[in-house]
């Protein structure tokens, strides 16, 4: 089916589906690059409609993978009996990776790729031949900041949210239309997001982010992000939510202290995703 035609014919979203399933059905299998986000996790289920057994989800469990993702991801797999495989990505073994300079996300995904690339090998050396890693990249991220696009290029994986111009508005309404539990599912990009741009990514920061982060969870944050600047947390919630932060200031202070933190501060700008790409687009 062109992409065209779901650009311009009024579009409903079981054509959108239905568009989706049968251009994966095209495949003689999948492996979808699946991270349990909105995204990956629509891509999966539409594989999975299109393909039956003929395709797996495939989590990476680099050090950079929150476990409560982890968890989630494996329950939404569980739940709507995908075939699913976690498997252990390399990215801290590469310099570019742990430096941090600001195309950190071109290493992860070219680790993520490579592992693909090699469960692909595999595959065919079973006799399961010519499948097709398969990446939810949608219309929207071609707008952002995102090198790991880059890695995807080049590793010449299928992108159908691209293929049938597919934005993220899109995406949700197929989540929707399939009544997934992740529809409305806000964004968590990986831990290293919250270590700043120049600062190299290290395992013991990115296991105070998530402690951090699963203390406000636990305590009845539902959004927001724990920047590590060294010795400062900086907390970024959304606007509304700065009340409930403020009324629990003591205890997330004495938390976060204990995590390791000297400082713990509010960012007055308020939750966004992708925050510190500002530095890269001020210098």
């Amino acid at each position: 089916m062109e992409a065209a035609n779901l650009k311009t014919a009024p579009i409903d979203t079981s054509y959108v589906a239905s568009a989706l399933e049968g251009h994966l059905a095209k495949l003689k299998g999948a492996i979808v690059a699946f991270s349990g986000g909105v995204d990956s996790g629509v891509l999966a289920h539409a594989a999975h409609q299109a393909l039956g057994e003929k395709m797996v989800a495939v989590l990476a469990t680099g050090s950079s993978l929150a476990s409560r993702e982890r968890v989630a991801a494996e329950a939404f797999a569980k739940n709507h009996n995908i075939p699913f495989e976690a498997v252990a990505t390399a990215e801290m073994e590469k310099e570019g990776y742990r430096a941090n300079a600001g195309d950190r996300c071109f290493y992860c995904k070219q680790a993520l790729f490579e592992r693909l690339e090699g469960l692909k090998a595999q595959l065919n050396q079973r006799g399961q031949e010519g499948w097709e890693v398969v990446y939810g990249v949608n219309l929207d991220d071609l707008g952002d900041y995102r090198p790991g696009l880059k890695a995807a290029e080049q590793a010449e994986v299928v992108s159908p949210y691209l293929d049938l111009e597919i934005d993220k508005a899109g995406v949700r309404a197929l989540a929707r239309h399939y009544q997934l539990e992740i529809a409305e599912k806000a964004a968590m990009p990986c831990l290293a997001s919250r270590i700043p741009h120049g600062r190299r990514v290290d395992p013991t920061e990115l296991t105070q982010v998530e402690r951090a982060e699963d203390l406000l969870h636990t305590m009845g944050l539902a959004e927001g992000r724990v920047r590590h600047h060294g010795d400062i947390a900086r907390i970024e919630v959304p606007a509304e939510a700065m009340p409930w932060l403020l009324d629990h200031r003591e205890a997330i202070d004495r938390g976060l202290r204990e995590i390791g933190f000297s400082f713990v501060s509010l960012d007055l700008g308020g939750f966004r995703s992708g925050s510190l790409n500002r530095v890269l687009q001020n210098g």
